[in-house]
């Protein structure tokens, strides 16, 4: 059988962000998203998540952008000097490497954030993380500690497939340099995280089989979607995707992916892609059901 997670990130973000994703869910292919506890737009998003039956939603862990939701003062580490997390990937590898990262600090931030969505009454369906911190070394071993703890039992695992990866990059539309340049990156977190989905199926916790996504952030295609959907594996594949409504308060937050967010709704809740799912035979699944159907 040939399953499909197509998985909004950055639930949370904005209100134009969590208006496009609901409705790529409601009228697309989107079946699952991540929601970030910190996001300027969370209680909307809890709102319209509990008003979507059928949606799974994750927490998309974070420490690369806002606020901390546990107290500044007990995870000073992970901040800048205005109180905010400001590092992306590499600087947190780096940070990691010089230890200069306090591994307890990301425990009681994450634990803090997976906190704030079950308050929220939000049971979540599975860990990932914003710009794939979760990955780094000594990060996915916390990661899995927390979703054992909270009763979560599933979690991205961002080892991009290279045969995915080049069936989503088809299409003359994207520009070759970004695809190229996040490729690079996607190559690199499985040099990084080689033996993540070893460790999560060791703890129990389900993990889809193939993911894609990293190197088409901001440049998907209908071609290379298409593309993809035809050459779907058996098994399950999560597909990362980032739909939403390209507004004022979105171009005012730090995100690169602007316009695009808008292109890939677009894509995503396209009559000719949904009848294309069908025609498949892919079943379009969350990370719930991974656990149900077990």
């Amino acid at each position: 059988m040939k399953n499909l997670i197509v998985n909004a990130d950055d639930l949370g973000w904005t209100d134009g962000v969590n208006r496009g994703i609901l409705d790529a869910f409601h009228g697309g292919i989107v079946t699952s998203t991540s929601l970030l506890a910190n996001g300027a737009a969370f209680a909307a998003a809890v709102k319209s998540a509990k008003a979507a039956p059928g949606l799974g939603v994750g927490v998309h862990l974070n420490l690369s952008d806002g606020d901390p939701v546990a107290d500044p003062e007990s995870v000073t580490s992970l901040l800048n000097d205005d109180g905010k997390f400001a590092d992306g990937p590499e600087s947190l590898l780096l940070k990691r490497a010089r230890r200069g990262l306090i591994l307890d600090e990301v425990e009681e931030e994450w634990d803090a954030q997976i906190q704030k969505l079950r308050d929220a009454g939000i049971h979540p369906t599975h860990l990932d993380g914003h710009k794939h911190v979760h990955m780094l070394p000594g990060l996915f071993e916390i990661a899995l500690r927390l979703a054992k703890s909270h009763g979560i039992d599933a979690i991205r695992v961002s080892l991009e497939e290279s045969s995915l990866r080049a069936a989503l990059s088809s299409g003359a539309t994207h520009r070759a340099s970004v695809v190229m340049k996040q490729g690079v990156q996607a190559r690199g977190l499985k040099l990084l995280a080689r033996d993540a989905r070893e460790l999560a199926t060791r703890g129990g916790i389900a993990t889809a089989d193939y993911f894609c996504g990293i190197a088409q952030t901001g440049e998907l295609t209908r071609q290379g979607l298409e593309r993809l959907l035809k050459s779907l594996p058996e098994g399950t594949t999560e597909l990362m995707c980032h739909p939403g409504y390209a507004d004022e308060a979105l171009e005012k937050t730090a995100t690169r992916l602007q316009a695009s967010r808008q292109k890939e709704l677009e894509i995503l809740t396209d009559t000719g892609i949904r009848n294309l799912v069908a025609s498949q035979g892919i079943r379009l699944i969350d990370y719930g059901f991974l656990t149900r159907d077990a």
